[in-house]
């Protein structure tokens, strides 16, 4: 089950706990996203272009302080201020995942929370504030709700295939989608990490992407492999820090075998 918003002040190092913990974490900073969601607030250019508000600043600060709060000797690596895995146990945070979508007023944006050990996440939640959806996941089960999911049994000619947006592929990598695009039953774009919770409950199939970030991606593998999918990079290698922001998400081995041969023949 979701813990409540009056969430217990202290916590343990086992995995129910940090779990609790993460849990505790996105009922702290859902209330600020739901605040400054579709208000007048300004919007900033980083140093790449994308776009940056107060809300993913605000919410990556009250997370921060949280996690200072509970668990002080944890490390801190966050989309806005930074950080590195230099600590035994790393808490990889995306405040607001899908910052475009926030800012025209669209839903589908999400709060990253993800706990990481030698480069590999131990548990991972996507929390969806205004739509008051969460999902979360350990690596070895899953959760829509509090209540257990299973990814689909589609094959490659049945899949649903969702991307954030075309934009994501340039030269080899755009030939490479679209050859597997051609090989689907459908496909989606939108949606940012709204789609690998859609993956996991069995709604959707593939998500495939690139250029993302290791904050976009550490809380989303246990919540897709923890409902049965598969999630690494297009070369079928696990998720790590040092990923080259290419991403597979599959319902299934099968999927993601096949999902692989496409990219990798144009790769």
């Amino acid at each position: 089950m979701i813990p409540s918003l009056a969430a217990p002040a202290v916590f343990d190092a086992t995995a129910d706990g940090l779990m609790a913990f993460a849990h505790h974490l996105a009922n702290s900073v859902r209330p600020l996203a739901r605040r400054h969601f579709r208000s007048a607030i300004a919007v900033e250019a980083k140093a790449d272009t994308s776009p940056v508000t107060e809300a993913d600043r605000g919410i990556e600060a009250k997370l921060r302080a949280e996690i200072r709060l509970a668990y002080p000797d944890h490390g801190i690596l966050g989309e806005e201020e930074g950080g590195d895995f230099s600590r035994d146990l790393t808490w990889v945070l995306d405040p607001i995942d899908g910052t475009q979508s926030f800012i025209t007023g669209m839903p589908l944006f999400g709060t990253l929370i993800a706990l990481v050990r030698d480069g590999r996440p131990l548990l991972g939640l996507i929390d969806m504030p205004a739509l008051a959806e969460r999902w979360h996941g350990n690596g070895h089960a899953a959760w829509f709700g509090g209540k257990p999911i299973r990814t689909s049994q589609r094959t490659l000619g049945e899949a649903r295939l969702f991307a954030t947006s075309p934009d994501l592929f340039r030269g080899g990598d755009a030939e490479a989608f679209a050859a597997l695009s051609a090989t689907v039953g459908m496909r989606r774009f939108g949606g940012d990490c709204y789609a690998y919770g859609l993956l996991a409950s069995g709604h959707c199939d593939l998500v495939v992407e690139a250029g993302l970030k290791v904050y976009d991606v550490m809380a989303l593998a246990p919540v897709v492999e923890g409902a049965g999918g598969v999630m690494t990079d297009w070369a079928g290698r696990p998720l790590n820090q040092d990923f080259d922001g290419r991403v597979v998400a599959a319902a299934n081995l099968e999927l993601h075998a096949a999902a692989l041969r496409q990219l990798t023949g144009f790769a």
